[in-house]
């Protein structure tokens, strides 16, 4: 392989800051029975702070939506704070509930209907104060999509946003336009359905953002039958990274 081969798919300097700032991150997967976890309030704060939702007494937003079996719900903590968290659905043919397909039925009832299967994310909210001091914090909380569409073999991930969003999806995950605006529950505001064909871009995505990269160990227990806090997460993308770095020179 020449040097200017190895520069050009070289990972970039964001992107190994991106791993160092993982040290200090955790993923807490929300136990379906914990009606009051705080990634609730999380969600009521920042739809209110852009005045996207009515007030409630509880000041919590959770739907029905987060019982279903095949939701997988997170908070994402730096040095043990709160700062954002997302909700993801794994949709197939036997098991179709996903908060996009009640928007697009038809575009994405064909997906399920031809076998192939896709993540949906929803509820990507964040802190205000986090937000301003890591600018990063999209690209943390992703990271958790990226790893469940490689868990789940999924065919497609879907974006379902805010149209002035699209761009930043397009650019990391290569995603193109299924489906023009619609409303999704409470929100008011409009939403375009964006979707990435994993199969061609999950390994230019992960090669091009090494923080991405996750280990089967890691992925196992973000995902799978027992919930439970992720420790130390910085690991887990370095020695993926690491991997891949020693089967490209071995294979060169």
């Amino acid at each position: 392989m020449s040097s200017a081969s190895q520069q050009s798919s070289a990972p970039s300097r964001f992107a190994l800051t991106l791993i160092d700032l993982l040290d200090r991150v955790q993923y807490r997967r929300v136990s379906v029975e914990d009606q009051l976890d705080p990634i609730y309030r999380l969600r009521y704060e920042a739809y209110r702070r852009e005045d996207f939702i009515p007030v409630n007494s509880e000041q919590i937003t959770r739907d029905t939506y987060d019982e279903a079996p095949n939701c997988y719900a997170f908070g994402v903590y730096i040095d043990d704070k709160l700062v954002s968290s997302i909700r993801l659905h794994f949709a197939t043919q036997e098991q179709r509930t996903s908060p996009s397909l009640g928007i697009w039925p038809d575009v994405l009832g064909g997906i399920l209907d031809n076998g192939e299967t896709y993540l949906d994310p929803s509820r990507f909210t964040a802190d205000r104060d986090a937000t301003l001091a890591f600018p990063a914090l999209p690209y943390l909380t992703l990271r958790l999509g990226v790893m469940a569409s490689e868990y789940f073999g999924a065919t497609y991930c879907l974006s379902s946003v805010r149209p002035e969003h699209a761009p930043f999806y397009k650019r990391v995950f290569g995603s193109t336009q299924l489906a023009g605006e619609g409303h999704w529950g409470e929100l008011a505001f409009p939403v375009c359905l964006y979707a990435t064909y994993l199969p061609v871009t999950l390994p230019r995505i992960i090669e091009r953002y090494p923080f991405f990269m996750s280990t089967p160990e890691e992925r196992e227990i973000l995902f799978g039958a027992e919930p439970r806090a992720i420790q130390a997460i910085a690991p887990t993308a370095r020695q993926a990274h690491r991997l891949r770095l020693v089967g490209a020179t071995e294979e060169a």
